[in-house]
């Protein structure tokens, strides 16, 4: 079982509604054109809206529980002749056809720990690209000051109701941080309460390598990308140090 099928039931009701970047992965859907490759696409919250703005997708992800829910999407949605959901590690990609834009969205590509991890996932999305394709890559920008406040201290994030059980679910969260290793460890816990009081407590543990911006723009180039741009905001602001975001275009060179 992968790690995030722990976590796949929840992942809607946390960050279903999250759609801030997605006007950014249309404009450049719409830029590039089918077909279109999601890395990490979870449970399908950015690839629908593609597929019901008529697009071609292809969504992969390593976690078995977050596609069965995106299949289920797409079939309600009916929109299984326009997304092809398969199982797979991105640092061992191996799909048919080649694409003009590949996508990871919101992190997922900080859960590669490793610079040969990254590396090789880098090198297989570009081996799927038509020359001149684009990758869009989307990424925290890492502030020192939040990394060095990350001692383990539980947070409450938010409240949620369960909508097929009414049961009220509450999220919080830890983090520390390994700076020599540029990790960061996280824990998700979750406390299910149901109608009679009782708790049942989820317990969602990972880890996240983040980046600086020359460690990003070497792993692109030893890749064979060239990179297009460097943003620091959904609304393609220009990079600085003090942006949230660190977005990524770069290019199959060809």
């Amino acid at each position: 079982m992968d790690d995030f099928d722990l976590y796949a039931r929840f992942y809607d009701l946390d960050f279903g509604d999250r759609d801030d970047d997605l006007l950014l992965i249309q404009e450049f859907a719409a830029r590039c054109g089918p077909p279109i490759l999601e890395l990490a696409c979870g449970t399908g919250r950015a690839l629908l809206p593609l597929a019901r703005a008529g697009y071609q997708v292809t969504g992969v992800d390593l976690s078995a529980a977050m596609l069965e829910i995106a299949r289920h999407k797409v079939a309600a949605a009916g929109l299984a002749d326009r997304v092809t959901l398969v199982q797979q590690d991105m640092r061992q990609l191996a799909l048919e056809g080649r694409f003009s834009l590949a996508f990871i969205t919101f992190n997922s590509f900080a859960h590669l720990l490793t610079t040969d991890d990254q590396l090789a996932a880098l090198t297989r999305i570009r081996a799927h690209l038509h020359p001149g394709g684009l990758l869009l890559l989307d990424l925290f920008n890492p502030d020192l000051v939040l990394l060095l406040e990350a001692r383990g201290q539980v947070v409450l994030d938010r409240v949620m109701t369960d909508p097929d059980t009414g049961h009220r679910l509450i999220r919080f969260h830890t983090q520390t941080v390994d700076l020599g290793r540029q990790i960061l460890h996280v824990t998700f816990i979750v406390d299910e309460v149901d109608g009679q009081g009782g708790v049942r407590r989820t317990l969602f543990p990972f880890s996240m390598r983040y980046l600086f911006r020359g460690e990003l723009e070497l792993l692109l180039r030893h890749a064979g990308f060239e990179l297009e741009a460097l943003y620091g905001s959904y609304d393609l602001e220009e990079f600085s140090g003090e942006s949230e975001r660190m977005i990524a275009v770069a290019r199959q060179p060809g």
